[in-house]
């Protein structure tokens, strides 16, 4: 008797969630009933009806800080434009996607302090090299734009020697900082015939 009990009330407490599961995917549907650009909202226009003022509502579409489109996070990309990588959806990066990852590759042997996606700014902490433990390095890499160019990336390498007195900034030879442009610019299109077979 008791488990022809337990297997009625199992039964209902399954049909129970079942119906509350029912209901709150009803109400999520629901909320969902008009598309993108058909909600409208009122505003207030003063309209004249024989010379006096008359605030009514006008229903139309608001002004928004964002843009036309408004703010899309993560949402459909546009397509790429033939310009080498960058999206230029709302939600990608601010810069060329491909000098990007092609310069975290690039530095990724030394420690990072920031990384800004949207800026287009990496700012790398000091290293010191195994093989000279009285020397280290710091690098900052500037992506300038959004598409892939030979003048789309600027490096700046700095340089400190250890003294008596401390760490004292050194001169750093003058190609460092080309051919560290020039390894980020050759990996980027590494990346780029990786993706697009061209």
């Amino acid at each position: 008797m008791a488990s022809r009990l337990l297997a009625v009330l199992k039964r209902r407490r399954s049909a129970a969630t079942l119906a509350v599961a029912v209901l709150l995917l009803a109400g999520v549907t629901g909320c969902s009933v008009l598309g993108p650009g058909e909600a409208t909202y009122p505003t207030q226009r003063t309209r004249t009806n024989r010379g006096v003022g008359i605030n009514k509502p006008s229903y139309e579409q608001p002004e928004s800080i964002f843009g036309p489109g408004g703010l899309s996070l993560g949402g459909p990309q546009q397509p790429d434009d033939g310009t080498g990588g960058g999206t230029s959806g709302a939600g990608g990066i601010g810069v060329n996607s491909f000098l990007w990852r092609a310069s975290l590759d690039t530095v990724a042997f030394m420690p990072l302090v920031s990384a800004d996606p949207f800026g287009g700014v990496i700012i790398t902490d000091w290293y010191t090299p195994p093989q000279s433990p009285n020397e280290r390095f710091k690098i900052n890499v500037f992506i300038l734009g959004r598409t892939l160019r030979a003048d789309g990336v600027r490096a700046a390498v700095f340089r400190q020697q250890q003294a008596a007195t401390g760490w004292v900034d050194a001169p750093v030879a003058g190609s460092t900082a080309t051919d560290l442009e020039n390894a980020i610019l050759v990996r980027a299109r590494q990346l780029r015939i990786a993706q697009t077979g061209s």
